[in-house]
């Protein structure tokens, strides 16, 4: 009689566990785990031959430098640019930082601060630091100098980026004429 004893207690500790298991499964997915499954993807793969979503190809047009120069203003630009004091100094006369000192940059030549050691990139590229340069460096440096040293991913509102360009245009003894003006 001890032998058909012995295989209902194999059978019972068999069912045992496995309804432990089974019961642990639907407790961790019902009461601890409950993953947010988006109503919306998030990311929207067209097939091959389709067109994509009319969202991405519809971005709105940025104003030229020259209108949005003419509503920026300087204090607010002076409060963007507080980003920029990690790498740079905006006094007259202030050292270099990790980045140049940028009194002065508006118009000046690419590369005009003395004693300071540009990227290969910035000093072989030439011309001055004009509107249109600025706002195209400050909104993207790497796309607009490869290879420069800046490692700052760049300021992606436009009204900012005139901002803070109206602030740099401030730093000078004499300030650089806006743009057709």
């Amino acid at each position: 009689m001890a032998s058909s004893l012995e295989g209902n207690k194999i059978a019972g500790a068999i069912l045992t566990a496995g309804i432990i298991a089974v019961g642990s499964s639907v407790l961790t997915h019902e009461f601890l785990y409950k993953p947010h499954v988006p109503k919306e993807r998030a990311y929207v793969v067209a097939p091959a031959g389709e067109a994509a979503p009319k969202e991405a190809a519809a971005a709105a047009p940025v104003a030229p430098i020259a209108v949005r120069l003419a509503s920026a203003d300087v204090e607010r630009g002076k409060a963007a640019a507080k980003k920029c004091a990690s790498c740079h100094t905006f006094e007259k006369g202030g050292k270099n930082g990790v980045g140049p000192n940028l009194w002065g940059v508006v118009d000046a030549p690419k590369g005009h601060v003395a004693g300071f050691a540009y990227s290969a990139a910035l000093t072989g590229m030439g011309g001055t630091w004009d509107y249109e340069a600025l706002d195209a460096f400050l909104a993207n440096p790497k796309a607009y100098m490869p290879g420069t040293k800046m490692s700052f991913a760049g300021i992606s509102k436009p009204d900012e980026r005139a901002d803070v360009i109206a602030y740099l245009r401030s730093l000078a003894d004499r300030p650089a004429p806006l743009p057709g003006g």
